[in-house]
């Protein structure tokens, strides 16, 4: 989905820039609108800074390479641009949720014809929160640094993105030994089923 844009275009470079930080910061769709210039530091320890929910701040680790791909002339520097968006409309302004949303959409749908997989999933900008999550998560990363890097007022919040995978669930299976009994299927007693209907 990130090689989808057309990066030959100020557009493309946008889109395929606004999804890097999307799956790489796992930022909020309101946090993604709102990143300004001044926000984003491109030197060592390069990061993003948002206000998220209530307002509260917060820095995620950023890459360069979303930052020279939507303006390969930007400086770090460069004041004049401190209050601009980092991901403007074609007009200059932030862009709306709606249009956040709709380039998701584009980019998944034109990503299915490669990945077929694609096409039975419904790719949302939260689904990019959730990767970026899902991606720390496999990587080893301790639940309580995930709830933080995402904002999260506690860990329950962020346990919700991290379900199992099918790779996760196999791991576990691989470090517990099987019981030695047959295999065979369980067939309750009449008792039990008339217990378990009765609760």
């Amino acid at each position: 989905m990130l090689t989808a844009p057309d990066t030959s275009t100020w557009i493309g470079r946008r889109d395929r820039a606004l999804l890097l930080v999307a799956v790489q910061t796992g930022l909020r769709v309101s946090e993604l609108r709102s990143l300004l210039w001044e926000d984003v530091a491109l030197g060592t320890g390069a990061h993003d800074r948002c206000a998220g929910k209530g307002r509260k701040q917060r820095c995620t680790r950023s890459a360069r390479t979303p930052w020279r791909l939507s303006d390969p002339r930007l400086e770090p520097r460069d004041r004049r641009r401190a209050r601009h968006p980092c991901l403007p409309s074609t007009r200059g302004g932030i862009l709306s949720r709606d249009a956040v949303e709709r380039l998701v959409t584009k980019h998944a749908q034109t990503a299915a014809h490669g990945c077929p997989s694609l096409k039975r999933k419904k790719v949302t900008p939260h689904t990019l929160r959730h990767s970026a999550a899902m991606s720390l998560f496999q990587h080893g990363v301790g639940r309580s640094v995930i709830a933080l890097w995402l904002g999260h007022e506690s860990v329950e919040t962020s346990q919700i993105y991290l379900h199992a995978d099918v790779r996760l669930k196999e791991r576990a299976l691989a470090c517990t030994e099987p019981f030695a009994t047959k295999a065979g299927r369980f067939r309750p007693s009449d008792d039990l089923l008339a217990f378990l209907k009765g609760l």
